[in-house]
């Protein structure tokens, strides 16, 4: 840059510094502002453009999210609708029982969890066994049960069909099994008078009072649950199959149900099967709860229902020989008269011939009957 100023004008009042060897740097303010301009701009864009983006994601996901529960809520109305259940998922479930940790039962149709759901209630959790039916065909059958509604019927909450998965979901009941109850000495004689006449309720809803006549197949202790008032509740008829009423049945049966000391003749002789199998099965459980012996186990080389019988015909007299077969563990304490009933019953629903026992509506009216009469006496 080069200055011009008057030869005359001294050097020294000028301030000027004319050396060679002196650089002075200009400060070029122009310059920084179109950069800094320049920066903001491409920030700011930037910034704009992002957030934008942020709020499309965001709203993207919570649209995606709220159609997913639509669609999962949709799909568990649906088959409320259709089975009268909610469909659990199989994670659902395995959380709820720990990883299928908490046994509490087993049998031949599978093994039963006990779990918490997520809604904090108590359930049973029954895994099945041999579970070959496809999905439609399973939820065919739940939806029967679906149908079915009375006090001493276990309460089913939903089910899990998953790939090759099949389980179902109960409520708990407190007191276990009438088998665990049996066994132990809390059992007191009004307890098991009130579980015979509430199970005998529960089959004849089954068998004549409901839309689809369902045959139980495997009535005994261990299918009979206890709530907390000891109110009998039937369990395991789920998946047994729905018949057109009064019929006869041995083709259906794909190999012999029931378990051994319970079981009628008619499936050892493969017999048609009737709603007859279940009364033969309801009298043995009626002798277990009387004698406290197990059907299964034979008695001074006998079957409890021959050991039975032989004592009734060396003494004719009912009161002379009750004594004999009366559970020890009640103590002498029971109804004399709700004892005889019980055991007419037992036998009649025992006989060999099934045309000769009753039905489980008649039984009980037996029941209830002859208890209304002793009381009037």
């Amino acid at each position: 840059m080069y200055l011009k100023v008057p030869k005359t004008l001294p050097l020294q009042e000028t301030g000027l510094d004319c050396s060679s060897t002196v650089v002075k740097q200009l400060n070029r303010t122009y310059t920084k502002h179109q950069e800094n301009a320049s920066l903001k701009f491409v920030v700011r864009f930037a910034m704009v453009v992002g957030s934008v983006e942020l709020v499309v994601i965001f709203i993207v996901w919570c649209f995606l999210i709220r159609t997913h529960r639509n669609s999962s809520a949709g799909t568990q109305n649906y088959h409320r609708i259709t089975t009268g259940f909610r469909k659990f998922t199989l994670s659902e479930l395995k959380k709820a029982t720990q990883g299928f940790s908490k046994e509490i039962g087993r049998g031949s149709g599978g093994v039963v969890y006990k779990g918490m759901l997520s809604d904090q209630r108590i359930a049973a959790v029954k895994r099945l066994n041999d579970a070959y039916q496809g999905e439609a065909e399973f939820q065919a059958e739940v939806s029967t049960i679906g149908k079915l509604n009375h006090m001493n019927l276990t309460e089913m909450w939903g089910y899990c069909a998953e790939g090759k998965h099949r389980l179902l979901v109960y409520k708990y009941m407190e007191h276990g099994s009438l088998a665990e109850q049996l066994s132990s000495n809390s059992l007191g004689w009004e307890k098991r008078f009130d579980i015979a006449v509430g199970t005998a309720k529960g089959l004849a809803y089954l068998h004549e009072e409901c839309l689809e006549w369902v045959l139980h197949c495997d009535v005994k202790p261990q299918n009979i649950l206890l709530d907390s008032n000891y109110q009998p509740k039937v369990s395991d008829f789920g998946l047994s199959r729905p018949l057109k009423r009064g019929s006869q049945v041995n083709e259906g049966f794909s190999k012999m149900r029931g378990t051994r000391g319970y079981m009628a003749p008619e499936w050892v002789f493969n017999l048609p099967i009737t709603s007859k199998v279940d009364v033969y099965s309801y009298g043995m459980v009626l002798l277990e709860m009387i004698s406290g012996k197990c059907p299964a186990e034979e008695i001074e080389n006998r079957r409890l229902v021959t050991w039975v019988r032989e004592k009734m015909k060396q003494a004719p007299e009912m009161s002379s020989w009750i004594e004999m077969i009366i559970d020890p563990k009640l103590e002498g304490k029971y109804d004399k008269g709700r004892m005889e009933i019980l055991l007419e019953v037992a036998i009649k629903c025992l006989a060999e011939d099934r045309d000769a026992r009753p039905t489980m509506r008649q039984v009980v009216e037996m029941i209830l009957h002859q208890e209304n009469d002793s009381e009037l006496v």
